[in-house]
């Protein structure tokens, strides 16, 4: 694959620019008359009644209610909140932000603020790729020029200089027409003392702190993910000493929203079908139901933990390194890493605070290898669907993992499982293949074939020549990406991390037999590969985390062979969980429609709530008073507001609009029956 093929006016991406772009429409520009003019934004003065003009025009025709979003206390400020789910292209959409104002505007200055190295380094591969920059130079016949700020050796015996991507960023000229300057930096050098300290060498002969020249050059700053970036803390903090001028937040989670001009929220994302859909795959254990440990207590030497099963209770102090086999015998592959009175570490990572509770049976080998062969098994059914089209789409299974030893190791347990599963299954699809192109015998019946079989007859054969390739090295079809690796020289695996971290075309080359990758929650954020159809889950966790979060990296349409984004299909993310997480399907929901602050047209409430009646009450225009009382005289709920036999359906029939809950066909388990689909065109 060369690259990939961006599109020019998706329409939910295309609404939040136009959107962003009329904040600043009509709102007069003061010149700049000190002598580093030429190498500072222009500034647009948002003290006027315009701004807010524009701001209170732009969430009416967005349909964004200004009473519960937008905080009309701070209804001047310069902080501009997009708000876009996981998976449908926010990066791409501020990027093309960052061109549309240059050219609309002028202003040819922008810092780019991540939280984590991670997303930092996703953020620079985007906007690095050939793919990304042919697109927007064909546009806008400009391209961005990085200034990546990195940490610094320190250097003793010589003169310090300021950073050198603050330097080249601070002294880019406007008369660089070809170029927009974007600065990239994370919270952690935000927040070093890199930023803030005096260096020898000035710019401009009198900014000697980086933040300083900074400042000078009246940045936009672009914030992602604004929910790590809470405006009680350091980070902002130091982020108003870069005194931006505007700053464009973009997430799908907020702490509390500023100037709120764009939505799309996860029910939208699903419901429009801008990304995947999610099937949960729930692997039963009958031995492990039955079962459960539990943190009790810890005085800093000894970690007090209770087996409960079958109704027995057993107390058991374990120190550190001991293993937790001495608790149950399925978890001898644990042991405390490090403890102290409040929290234990596992050795696989997991944090436990007292009264969290594990299963031991979710450590056991048979459940393990039963969710690999399952996971397997379902990948090539996929497979084989996406590669026998005329168009082929490469699908790619992630696994998450706890012991790396296990699968890094080549007598490692979940490594030698899972290439004998590989081996097995490509086998059986070769033959199938075989036994079909035998059936067919296109050599006996050219005369009859016609075009649409032939080509058929052809993608099978070429599937047929991709298996036997991954069965000459089944170990190639597989690569991991763990935080220690970074520590490693193996020019094997760097090569495996330099595919999964940096080159997705490599990746999703038909001639590369890589179709699983293994990590350690490593890639929970800041990566994503749109043809991610698979996430297994090979451990169990102690703790509550975002169900959407988990499913995120997988959540983007995927991409044809050609790099061509593929958006008229329904595709699903399958997601292999093990019997302690059977309530996976139903928290997603919950969260996708209490996140969306949608109210679910499927599931039946016992009561009118409170979401309801606001909602019906801002949609049609009516008071509580009036609509209680209209429930009332119609007999659809009781004094306490509980719906009355048929009470919801009244609610349906005549207040639809209030109803916008994630539909079940977009997200449901493996066993439910399956619904019709309609297809987006």
């Amino acid at each position: 694959m060369k690259g990939f093929h961006f599109e020019k006016d998706l329409s939910h991406q295309k609404q939040a620019v136009e959107s962003t772009i009329a904040v600043f429409e009509n709102l007069p520009i003061i010149p700049i008359n000190n002598p580093e003019k030429n190498y500072a934004n222009p500034i647009i003065d948002y003290h006027q009644q315009q701004y807010k003009r524009n701001i209170t025009q732009i969430q009416t025709e967005n349909q964004i209610l200004q009473n519960s979003t937008l905080n009309t206390q701070n209804s001047y400020t310069n902080i501009i909140d997009i708000m876009m789910e996981t998976g449908t292209g926010k990066t791409y959409t501020y990027t093309k932000t960052i061109f549309e104002l240059n050219k609309k505007f002028g202003i040819f200055k922008f810092i780019i603020v991540v939280p984590t190295l991670s997303i930092k380094a996703g953020t620079i591969n985007f906007l690095k790729s050939e793919s990304c920059r042919e697109h927007f130079k064909e546009q806008y016949g400009k391209t961005l020029h990085l200034h990546i700020v990195e940490s610094q050796k320190s250097n003793k015996n010589k003169k310090s200089y300021l950073p050198p991507a603050v330097s080249s960023f601070v002294n880019a000229g406007n008369f660089e027409k070809n170029t927009i300057q974007v600065m990239i930096i994370n919270a952690g050098m935000i927040n070093s003392d890199t930023m803030q300290k005096s260096f020898d060498k000035s710019l401009f002969d009198k900014y000697t702190v980086p933040f300083d020249a900074i400042a000078a050059t009246n940045p936009f700053v672009i914030i992602d993910e604004p929910h790590r970036f809470a405006q009680n803390n350091k980070t902002w903090e130091n982020i108003q000493k870069m005194k931006p001028q505007f700053i464009l937040r973009y997430g799908a989670t907020f702490h509390e929203y500023e100037n709120l001009i764009y939505t799309l929220k996860a029910v939208d994302a699903f419901n429009r079908n801008l990304v995947k859909g999610v099937i949960g795959h729930i692997t039963e254990f009958e031995s492990g139901k039955n079962a459960i440990v539990k943190f009790i207590d810890s005085d800093g030497k000894e970690a007090t933990f209770e087996l409960i099963e079958n109704n027995h209770h057993k107390t058991i102090k374990l120190s550190k390194k001991e293993s937790l086999k001495r608790i149950h015998p399925e978890m001898d592959a644990l042991t405390i890493e490090n403890l102290n009175k409040n929290t234990v570490v596992l050795s696989n990572g997991l944090e436990l605070k007292k009264g969290d509770k594990i299963n031991p049976y979710s450590y056991a080998q048979k459940l393990q290898e039963i969710m690999i062969q399952k996971a397997v098994e379902h990948h090539f059914q996929i497979e084989k669907q996406l590669l026998t089209r005329e168009i082929k789409i490469k699908p790619l299974t992630l696994f998450f993992i706890d012991n790396i030893d296990e699968y890094r190791n080549k007598d490692g347990y979940i490594r030698k499982t899972l290439e004998q599963c590989i081996k097995k299954q490509i086998e059986h699809i070769k033959s199938e293949i075989e036994s079909l192109l035998n059936t067919q015998n296109p050599d006996a019946n050219v005369g009859m074939q016609t075009k649409a079989s032939a080509l058929n007859t052809q993608n099978y054969q070429n599937y047929k020549t991709l298996l036997e390739k991954a069965l000459q090295d089944v170990s190639a079809t597989h690569a991991g990406y763990f935080s220690k690796d970074n520590t490693e020289k193996d020019e094997a695996i760097e090569k495996e991390i330099n595919e999964i971290l940096h080159d997705k075309e490599a990746l999703l080359d038909m001639n590369n037999p890589r179709r699983f990758i293994f990590s350690k929650w490593t890639l929970r954020e800041g990566w994503d590969n749109p043809n991610i159809f698979q996430i297994c889950k090979l451990r169990s966790s102690g703790s509550e985390i975002s169900k959407l979060q988990e499913v995120g990296r997988g959540l983007r349409l995927p991409v044809n062979e050609f790099g061509n984004r593929v958006k008229d299909e329904q595709f699903y993310l399958h997601y292999f969980v093990d019997f302690t997480e059977s309530d996976f399907v139903d928290k997603l929901v919950n969260e996708i429609n209490q996140k969306s602050g949608a109210i679910s047209i499927e599931q039946i409430p016992e009561k009118l709530s409170e979401q309801m009646i606001k909602k019906i009450c801002e949609l049609y225009h009516k008071t509580e008073e009036q609509l209680l009382e209209e429930l009332d005289k119609n007999n659809i709920i009781t004094r306490t507001n509980t719906f009355k036999q048929g009470g919801f359906n009244y609610i349906k029939q005549n207040y639809p609009l209030i109803f916008e809950g994630v539909n079940s066909n977009k997200i449901r388990k493996a066993t439910d029956p399956k619904k019709k689909v309609t297809i987006r065109t």
